[in-house]
């Protein structure tokens, strides 16, 4: 069984049950299974015309869209291996993926993405064909999606996936390289397979809506709008994206979604704008019923509400909390996951409390994002669950987390030594994170190993951690711990620009640009409060003793984040080492 040979089962067991749908102008569209394996299939012809073959490259460059999981199913069934290419990616990131992983054929979304291609294409030598999906503005002479879409029957894409070796690799997804160059993480079919027999574990069922949004380059959205999509039969839903993702949300109303931390961050941060807006009967009820939530929230998780609680949160949920839910896009949700890195506890318990069930994962690019998950009876706000069906965990002696599955991947591609310190002898992959094991199973993330600080009095501290004290806050947008070798703790703080700037606005504090937003006494004022707040609730030794606002929003092109927006904490270090230099006079 393969991914592929899935898609093929859904079109002939489910032919007319909706698979895909797309929002174009602010209409949606909809595919049949039937008619997703068929431009499956015609997009895999297409590719063997180009001379695509077995365990060829083919690299896909756009934002979320239909045209990206059919020619990623396209080529993964005719042998060849599918690498994302991140939409925000500049032209240098964009030659080293496709020099590195040895692309024969790119798939660009847009002029935008073509033209990075072409600044590069003369250093690539193994790059054969590029094909553009979008050709608005690009000249005839470029190939086009369409005219790869070729007359390729379902029998001839059957047989070539009949002949695929599990074993071979089938996707290569890049890490986010934040120490160093990006890693290609080599997946195979047997790996994928394995994830998708994990959509049960996280409560999708055929037919479930879910909402592609987060890059398709990343683990996290491949393993929902393809891997899951594909083998528990979910309908795709492919907004705008952009700043149309809210209310693309709104449109679909999920009943399966999967938010990264950062997006419940900002749900908590837009509720808080839209209250502070609000009449004051509206302020009075909101709080009234947030309180009534926060108190049953414990109750909630394990399901254990009492007929009081029940009758409280009828009434809250009448005037407040279904219309909220509605407004966030939320109203239909039935498995919500949280993952791909920390989230606040604070977060979590505030979703719970106004109604949305959100439960943490964790799993890596490396273990093709299977590992733990909080089970839907259990839980425990600060966990991230436990051992998904067919996965081992422990504690090594330094307390690094090990993982063992059949969801493994094979290596980094051209990197015998990183793959061998990455999984040993015995099949255990080293996460390179940090955490405990609950007596009842039940797995802790301290931190990343690397980012461990180490103060000169010799305490062990989790940046994240305290990070997460500071982040809950709807003003804070990143945060930065700096501390390592050091005699105490201080922060590098990024405002949130709409929520600090709508404050502003409400006391008529003029502004012009971030810069100067962030600059103003009163704002550092604002901050200075949060870190305060944070600080009660930390040890003495983790608490921040000053803090710098940072003067511009961190960037990937600027190379202050990553593809998928995580910090890069030595380069911001080095960038902003005369700031921190001030405050450790």
């Amino acid at each position: 069984m393969t991914l592929c040979a899935r898609l093929l089962d859904n079109a002939r067991e489910h032919a007319d049950d909706v698979a895909i749908r797309e929002k174009h102008r602010g209409i949606w569209r909809e595919w049949t299974w039937a008619e997703y394996a068929r431009r499956v299939a015609s997009v895999a012809a297409g590719l063997r015309a180009l001379g695509v073959g077995a365990g060829d490259r083919v690299a896909i460059h756009s934002e979320n869209r239909p045209e990206w999981v059919i020619a990623d199913l396209a080529a993964q069934g005719i042998g060849a291996c599918t690498v994302g290419v991140y939409p925000t990616s500049p032209a240098a990131e964009v030659e080293y993926v496709l020099s590195h992983s040895g692309a024969s054929v790119l798939i660009a979304e847009d002029e935008e993405q073509l033209d990075k291609a072409l600044e590069v294409r003369v250093r690539l030598p193994l790059l054969r064909h590029v094909v553009v999906i979008d050709p608005r503005g690009v000249t005839p002479q470029i190939p086009t999606f369409d005219s790869l879409e070729q007359n390729g029957s379902v029998a001839e894409y059957e047989e070539s996936v009949a002949a695929l070796d599990p074993d071979s690799t089938a996707v290569l997804v890049y890490t986010s390289g934040t120490t160093g160059p990006p890693k290609g993480a080599m997946i195979s079919h047997d790996n994928l397979v394995a994830a998708g027999r994990t959509a049960v574990t996280l409560g999708a069922e055929r037919g479930d809506e879910v909402l592609s949004y987060l890059p398709l380059c990343h683990v996290a959205e491949r393993l929902i709008s393809v891997i899951d999509g594909v083998w528990a039969g979910l309908v795709v839903n492919f907004g705008e994206g952009g700043p149309s993702f809210t209310q693309d949300l709104r449109d679909v109303q999920p009943t399966v979604f999967l938010g990264v931390p950062r997006v419940w961050e900002k749900m908590l941060a837009s509720v808080e704008i839209r209250m502070a807006d609000a009449s004051r009967l509206k302020r009075l009820l909101y709080r009234t019923c947030l309180r009534q939530g926060r108190r049953t929230a414990p109750r909630r998780m394990s399901h254990s509400l009492t007929v009081a609680d029940r009758v409280v949160l009828a009434f809250c949920e009448l005037l407040v909390f279904r219309p909220l839910r509605e407004k966030l896009g939320m109203s239909r949700v039935r498995s919500a996951l949280s993952g791909a890195a920390p989230i606040a506890p604070q977060v979590l318990e505030y979703l719970w409390a106004i109604g949305i069930p959100v439960r943490e994962g964790y799993g890596q690019t490396e273990n093709t994002a299977i590992c733990t998950l909080t089970p839907q009876d259990d839980i425990r706000l600060g966990a991230v669950g436990t051992v998904m069906p067919g996965v081992e965990v422990r504690i090594a002696e330094d307390g690094e987390i090990l993982t063992r599955s059949a969801g493994v991947f094979q290596g980094y591609l051209n990197d015998p030594a990183a793959t061998k310190t990455a999984v040993d002898d015995d099949g255990w992959l080293h996460t390179g994170d940090v955490g405990e094991l609950s007596d009842d199973g039940f797995l802790t993330i301290t931190d990343r190993k690397k980012d461990i600080i180490i103060t000169a009095g010799g305490k062990n501290l989790s940046p994240s951690e305290i990070e997460n004290h500071l982040k809950v806050s709807p003003y804070i947008r990143e945060a930065v711990v700096v501390g390592d070798r050091r005699k105490y703790v201080t922060a590098l703080i990024g405002i949130e620009l709409e929520t600090v700037g709508s404050w502003a606005s409400r006391r008529n504090l003029a502004y012009t640009t971030y810069a100067d937003l962030s600059g103003k006494a009163e704002v550092r004022d604002l901050v200075a409060g949060v870190v305060e707040e944070a600080n009660g609730n930390l040890a003495q030794v983790a608490q921040i003793k000053h803090f710098t606002l940072l003067t511009k929003e961190l960037d990937h092109e600027d190379g202050e984040l990553t593809a998928t927006q995580k910090v890069k904490r030595r380069a911001l270090e080095q960038r902003f080492d005369a700031e921190i230099e001030a405050m450790y006079p």
